[in-house]
């Protein structure tokens, strides 16, 4: 079972305006081959196919705990789509009235992804930049475990490609942020399953890791997170499970090359985190209503009584 907490893996900075076309950007990492969907789909469907888990347990806690992270990295970059659409923060709805006369989404037809405003009201969904749905082709599970980690490994070296072309494409911070935190973790898991696959197979993978090679102490948005040992770490986001992964990723190992240096380390629980921001209001747009008053007023008094 999955527990979920109301907070994001990443604190993510308030985009600086409303862009429509960065958030279509963004959408190629929630969405896109390489994209969260997928390591998501991947490493969940392996876990929950997975022969011989108390046999095989140090790889089977492995490929579960990073499926726990994958739905978190979905939530982050799908908070950091809509995050993009909205445009900067505001602790007020839009007050127009919801006057809908004067066509006030007019320059929505011209953005690259219009669905992600006609059907989804600036929402992110499971489609690359493109608008083409993400689908469950895009998962393997084979059942064996070698081939599996094999291929999970490539995943991850595809995804941070595609992370790093995305991130080249973007200048709000709020995407660049997203990009630079899953830049650092997709490395974690890359160098996760390249030790998993050393440790069955005695072929040194992490001799030409990273894949492709991509200096992280070049890109801005990675150095907090390479400062505080996120590199390093492994979570197992649950309070007493998957601690049997540490036989892989564990004190015995050292952080990669290129990163700064440190022993690996599993760490029960998750990352501390950061806020989910507010999005506005547009009544205009009928999100969340037309007239959402009354709708504003039932939620207070419902919450008032839940305290």
């Amino acid at each position: 079972m999955f527990m979920r907490i109301d907070k994001l893996q990443a604190e993510l900075p308030a985009p600086k305006r409303r862009d429509p076309n960065a958030a279509a950007a963004l959408q190629e990492l929630l969405g896109g081959k390489y994209g969260e969907m997928s390591t998501l789909g991947n490493y969940m469907f392996q876990s929950f196919n997975f022969r011989s888990k108390e046999k095989l347990r140090p790889f089977y806690s492995l490929v579960a705990s990073i499926t726990a992270e994958e739905l978190g990295h979905v939530e982050l970059v799908s908070n950091g789509v809509a995050m993009l659409a909205n445009g900067p923060d505001s602790d007020m709805d839009e007050s127009d009235g919801g006057d809908i006369s004067g066509a006030p989404f007019e320059e929505m037809k011209d953005i690259r992804l219009a669905a992600a405003f006609y059907s989804n009201g600036g929402g992110a969904m499971p489609v690359n930049s493109n608008g083409a749905s993400w689908n469950a082709d895009m998962v393997t599970t084979t059942g064996n475990v070698i081939v599996d980690l094999l291929h999970n490994f490539h995943l991850e070296c595809g995804a941070r490609l595609h992370k790093l072309r995305v991130y080249e494409s973007l200048t709000d911070p709020t995407g660049r942020e997203v990009c630079g935190y899953l830049l650092v973790r997709g490395s974690v898991h890359a160098h996760a399953y390249a030790l998993a696959l050393k440790k069955i197979t005695g072929v040194d993978l992490d001799k030409f890791l990273p894949t492709p090679n991509i200096p992280l102490d070049r890109i801005p948005e990675c150095q907090k997170y390479l400062q505080e040992g996120s590199h390093r770490r492994l979570y197992t986001f649950s309070p007493a499970d998957y601690r049997e992964m540490a036989g892989i990723w564990g004190p015995d190992e050292q952080a990669l090359p290129t990163d700064p240096p440190g022993e690996l380390e599993v760490v029960d629980g998750l990352p501390v985190g950061g806020k989910i921001h507010q999005l506005t209001g547009v009544p205009s747009a009928f999100t969340p209503d037309y007239a959402p008053e009354e709708m504003l007023e039932i939620a207070a008094k419902l919450y008032k009584a839940s305290r």
